[in-house]
């Protein structure tokens, strides 16, 4: 995507820009309950070679799955002049209306009336979702959706309200 929302690596704040929101979006216990589940088949598979190897086993795939779950956690951030979300960031007079969307609207905005050229960073542990439009008229993203935990701040920080 060689628009304005393109993947970039996560930038830090510059020295004058100061982060006026900011949110992870880790997953949630029953996410590393499955994983803990997951790993633990790794007993069954090698425990007929020795219950060592079973547990040995078991270990290195938990943490295995935990790395790389904390790896792919994305984060949200808001500066004065910058959004970022995921791997994509934006500049902030890019952005035009934010709506948040709880349950039933959540669950449309990620199905039904998902538009195929938006920008996705959702988790599916998390409910609510962010609809935040892009303005830019070199960038064909009609707009970005994104969970967040926090959906009321979110929008605040990107409307000043």
């Amino acid at each position: 995507m060689p628009e304005t929302s393109s993947p970039a690596p996560m930038p830090s704040p510059s020295a004058g820009a100061s982060v006026i929101y900011r949110e992870k979006l880790w997953p949630n216990l029953w996410i590393w309950i499955i994983a803990a589940g997951i790993s633990a088949a790794g007993i069954l598979v090698f425990a007929p070679i020795s219950l060592a190897a079973g547990l040995t086993a078991a270990a290195v795939l938990f943490i295995i799955m935990a790395v790389l779950l904390v790896l792919s956690t994305p984060t949200i951030m808001v500066t004065a002049e910058t959004l970022t979300v995921g791997r994509a960031t934006i500049e902030r007079r890019y952005i035009g209306s934010v709506e948040q969307f709880r349950g039933g609207e959540a669950t449309a905005e990620r199905g039904t009336r998902l538009n195929g050229l938006a920008y996705l960073c959702i988790r599916g542990w998390i409910d609510p979702v962010v609809r935040i439009e892009i303005t830019d008229p070199a960038d064909q993203t009609p707009y970005w959706l994104s969970s967040s935990r926090h959906p009321d701040r979110l929008t605040a920080a990107l409307t000043g309200h």
